[in-house]
């Protein structure tokens, strides 16, 4: 009867879909905040030793610190569990995962894009989160089409020359 109730629960879940170099770059921050904690665990614990803790900055700072750090590990191996991998398709249409070179039909101005899950969201590196404005907007269109983005400050058109797989 638990069984059922937890697959049922299942069914509700959101999971934060992403690519798979999204998950990797979560794989390798975590490994890289474990890697630190145990010097965190040593500070903290030579803070401690300096005696009186009500006025000890050293401690307070340590203990901050630490509480962050695996703070973020919570965080971070949440967004692993309840992670979707996508894996981009050759559908001829975009998706998560593939590169997508617009024009902006305001200015005529070319740009190529990887479309991404949020958290792997990043302008100056090219990734456009799927469920952004512009994101929606080009969700599963073909090469040639003209959409309408609305943005937070005015709709703009953008055209889709060209969609690629991501070979990285």
């Amino acid at each position: 009867m638990q069984k059922k109730k937890i697959q049922e629960a299942m069914k509700h879940v959101y999971f934060q879909k992403m690519t798979r170099a999204g998950y990797q770059e979560i794989e390798d921050e975590i490994a890289r905040l474990q890697a630190q904690r145990p010097a965190k665990i040593e500070q903290l614990k030579a803070a401690r030793a300096l005696g009186d803790l009500s006025e000890n900055t050293e401690y307070s700072t340590a203990k901050r610190e630490l509480r962050h750090l695996e703070s973020r590990l919570r965080y971070l191996n949440k967004q692993l569990q309840y992670a979707e991998i996508i894996a981009p398709t050759d559908a001829g249409t975009v998706d998560l995962g593939t590169n997508v070179t617009l024009r902006f039909e305001d200015d005529d101005d070319v740009a190529t894009y990887q479309i991404v899950g949020k958290q792997e969201a990043d302008l100056e590196k090219q990734k456009v989160a799927f469920d952004s404005p512009l994101g929606q907007a080009i969700m599963h269109q073909r090469a040639g089409t003209t959409v309408t983005v609305q943005a937070p400050q005015a709709p703009y058109q953008v055209t889709i020359i060209k969609i690629a797989l991501n070979t990285k």
